[in-house]
């Protein structure tokens, strides 16, 4: 059976959406951009040789619909490579990177995009996507509860699984991490003091330059070259950070810094197969060892790397000590504490240059930007063995693990 390996791996900066650099790019420009990058980091690879191109999105719509993975393909030349568009909110780019290796497992082809671009800053600006009021009204008691908590009313949250209510699945991201935070005693100072941490490793990723091993120039309409990330804040201490208001409820956890924020930006890997891999005397980067998928209630979406993360380290023969590198999407402080405990990993292993919470989160692009930083620091350290996992939107987790090759 053949192997999936990665073979190229790279991402644009990330963007702060709506006032930050990448903002007057369309996603599918951008997309593009980063697949051409992805592709010359393979040259021994004719992209015609592509059997799909699969580009992970979590709001397509408007100038990110029409299917995105097919425009982007079209918008580079490749008019016989097939495309195709995937939804899995925070994930999307992490799935089409789990169909990727499965194909290959299959034997269903030797050569894959797997790609991912959120540009937020650019959510309504086409004709298709103005939605009517689309929440069925079934959940309408599930969102009372949520705002009722929201104001302040006697946390008293239970699974409704065993309850026999609906979860409010249209429940703010906001809110899910302020439950979490209640449910498993996550303290302001706790999430403050991770807060910080993510900043400072970024920030010192930045002094050493490691992050010009993950990110491509972007060329913007003008003609103007971004090179870096519009994140970290420099400078953050703990005492600025706790200085900040709640955001989601009067006496909640949760504030515009111990979240990530709002971005742009895009990502993308080359995915094949390792025989034709060494045909084409390709070096491969890492291997994809194994992933897992789970399902939570939605009121508590971000423990969702803990049973995926469980999952994909079962498939691989291997346990939380086995693992040289953790990336956990830093959604919210208030929910990675928790699953880093919950998964038994090693805090000094997690994040190593820091996360979403410093850099930003496009979600569509997360996937791969999180499976790019983290080939890049199992290189920087020598690691072997990596495993990257996130929450999801909806109450769901997704994981790979990864083996470092190269």
């Amino acid at each position: 059976m053949p192997e999936a390996v990665i073979v190229s791996a790279t991402r644009s900066p990330i963007g702060r959406a709506h006032k930050g650099s990448l903002k007057d790019l369309r996603p599918d420009d951008i997309g593009a951009q980063i697949v051409r990058a992805a592709l010359a980091g393979v040259p021994a690879l004719e992209p015609s040789e592509v059997t799909d191109l699969m580009l992970g999105c979590a709001q397509p719509a408007g100038e990110q619909g029409y299917n995105l993975g097919r425009m982007t393909a079209l918008r580079l030349g490749l008019d016989t490579v097939p495309g195709t568009t995937i939804q899995r909110y925070c994930s999307s780019s992490l799935q089409t990177t789990r169909m990727a290796f499965h194909a290959i497992k299959a034997g269903e082809g030797d050569a894959f995009v797997s790609a991912g671009v959120e540009m937020v800053s650019r959510f309504g600006k086409g004709k298709a996507d103005g939605m009517p009021e689309s929440r069925n009204p079934v959940y309408a008691e599930a969102a009372d509860r949520t705002a009722r908590r929201a104001a302040g009313a006697s946390f008293g949250w239970a699974d409704p699984r065993a309850t026999g209510e609906l979860p409010d699945v249209y429940i703010g991201m906001g809110d899910t991490a302020e439950n979490v935070a209640r449910l498993f005693g996550v303290s302001r100072r706790e999430q403050d003091e991770f807060a910080v941490r993510s900043q400072q490793l970024a920030e010192a990723a930045d002094t050493r330059g490691f992050w010009d091993r993950d990110i491509t120039p972007i060329t913007l309409p003008d003609g103007s070259v971004v090179t870096t990330d519009d994140g970290p804040r420099k400078g953050v201490t703990l005492e600025k950070v706790s200085a900040l208001k709640p955001v989601f409820c009067p006496d909640g956890t949760v504030t515009a810094a111990n979240c990530c924020p709002l971005n742009d930006g895009a990502a993308a890997l080359i995915v094949m197969s390792d025989r034709r891999a060494a045909e084409l005397g390709i070096t491969p980067l890492a291997r994809i060892v194994s992933t897992g998928v789970s399902a939570l209630s939605p009121e508590i979406m971000g423990l969702g790397p803990v049973e995926a993360g469980r999952q994909a380290l079962e498939r691989a023969g291997l346990t939380a000590g086995d693992i040289d590198l953790f990336e956990l999407n830093e959604a919210f402080a208030a929910q990675v504490i928790p699953s880093v405990r919950q998964l038994k990993a090693d805090p000094e292993r997690v994040n190593v240059n820091g996360g979403a919470i410093a850099l930003g989160h496009p979600f569509g692009m997360t996937g791969a930007r999180i499976t790019t930083t983290l080939i890049h620091a199992l290189q920087e350290r020598d690691g072997q063995f990596g495993l990257e996992a996130m929450c999801v939107a909806g109450g769901q987790g997704m994981a790979m693990v990864i083996e470092r090759l190269s």
